[in-house]
Formats: C-alpha cells, structure tokens, sequence
C-alpha cells in the first residue's frame, strides 16, 4: 500500500497515531476490510490492556517498542539460576527500542504492597535500550523516573517490597487483558496499550494513514452541519428516513 520503510523508521511513525487508531487497525472493525487487519476476535482474544492499569506519564506522549518480557515472584529456595541480570541480556539481545513487560506472580495478598521496579531498575532498563516498562502490579520512584523520560504503565503505586526473584525471562505473559510474546510489538499512550506481530508494522502503519485520512474526512464533515439525517448518515452510512 506505501513506500517500504524500515523497522525502526516504521516504530518512529507509528508514534503520530494514537493507541485506539491502532487497536481499529488492528481487530476493532473487523468488516472494514480496507482499514482493519483483522488479527483478532475483538472481545474474546487478549490483545490490549483493559482498565486495571494507568500510564504514568501521559505527557510523553506515544510510545512504541518490542516486547521484552520478565516474570517475577517470591524466592524459592529450590531455583535460583535467574535474575536481573538474565533480563538484561535478554534485553542485549533484543531489537530497539525495547518495552519491558513485567508480569508480577505474587500471592493475592501481597499483589497491591509490591512496589516493583524503581528508579535503579529502570535507569540499568533504560541504558539497555528500554523506552518503557508494563507492570500488571505496582511499582514506586515516579518522580525520580519522570526525569528519566521512560514511560512507565503499572496498576498503581506503593512505597515498598519484600525479597524477589525472578522466575522466567522472554516467556509469553498475561497482563491486565493482553498477552504478550516476547518480540511483538508494542503501541501504549495514556488511553492503554496494544500489541501485534512485528512482522505487520509496514501494514499497520499503512492502514493507519488511511484510517486517519478516513476519520479526518468524516469528522470535518460532522463538524460542518447542524442537519440531524446528515450526521446519522456520516456516522451509520445511512440515514433512519424510510
């Protein structure tokens, strides 16, 4: 549909759009066939984040990266051969820019006190390539990593943890409604994030052109009436007169 680009200039691009733009490009409208992928059942497939997670700092405004996965949970005396230091390679290893996916396997009583990933983690994430980190938990330091410029998406926040270990590195996670392989890409700002395939980022980019194109058009043309058969007509494609 468009000019072939690369990888990385196709990442830079998609930060014009939106994540909603995105996720109709995706799955939303499946029986828009020229703007709509497609690549999952809109309700029942876990592709975006639901409302159990926030981004913490909207005002960086969109950002786009591969999928880079860790899970932690409490130590276990009988596996300790992971750590933080296996994420970082795994992260050294991986394609830039990076959004680090942390599932946190935590008893349900101890889900909302761990406060995960601060301002150490996250400046060593940074220097390996990382423009943001998905946390389905809490984690703590926002306002010594708002200087840091790395977005941050997690389910609140709290001061403190215990002892941690880490328990699987790159391995598919479930985070608040989207599951995540390690390699997807993926597209997050203040209203969520989505994830897909990367081999797709040429044709999300070029059906997110048209989709905007297509949405510009109808919206200037709502703006410029009054007539209610008019807007009926542009938002349904019909009008309710018989």
């Amino acid at each position: 549909m468009g000019t072939v680009k690369t990888d990385l200039e196709l990442i830079e691009l998609l930060k014009q759009f939106d994540t909603p733009s995105i996720t109709n490009v995706l799955a939303t409208y499946p029986s828009k066939t020229d703007v709509c992928l497609g690549l999952y059942e809109p309700w029942t497939t876990n592709w975006y984040t639901d409302s159990s997670m926030k981004v913490a700092y909207p005002e960086l405004g969109r950002t786009v990266g591969y999928a880079v996965t860790v899970v932690y949970g409490l130590p276990d005396p009988s596996f300790n051969r992971l750590n933080f230091g296996n994420l970082l390679r795994a992260m050294g290893e991986s394609p830039k820019p990076i959004v680090v996916c942390v599932k946190q396997d935590l008893p349900e009583e101890l889900k909302k006190k761990n406060g995960l990933a601060g301002g150490q983690m996250l400046t060593a994430m940074k220097s390996a390539g990382a423009v943001a980190m998905i946390t389905d938990g809490p984690s703590r330091d926002l306002d010594e990593i708002r200087e840091m410029k790395i977005q941050y998406m997690m389910a609140g926040q709290s001061a403190g943890h215990g002892p941690l270990a880490v328990k699987a590195v790159n391995v598919p996670v479930h985070l608040a409604g989207m599951d995540v392989a390690p390699g997807e890409i993926i597209h997050m700002d203040e209203n969520g994030a989505v994830k897909f395939p990367a081999k797709y980022l040429q044709e999300v980019y070029d059906r997110a052109i048209l989709i905007q194109q297509q949405e510009s058009e109808k919206m200037a043309a709502m703006a410029a009436t009054s007539d209610i058969d008019e807007l009926i007509r542009l938002m349904t494609g019909k009008s309710d007169r018989y």
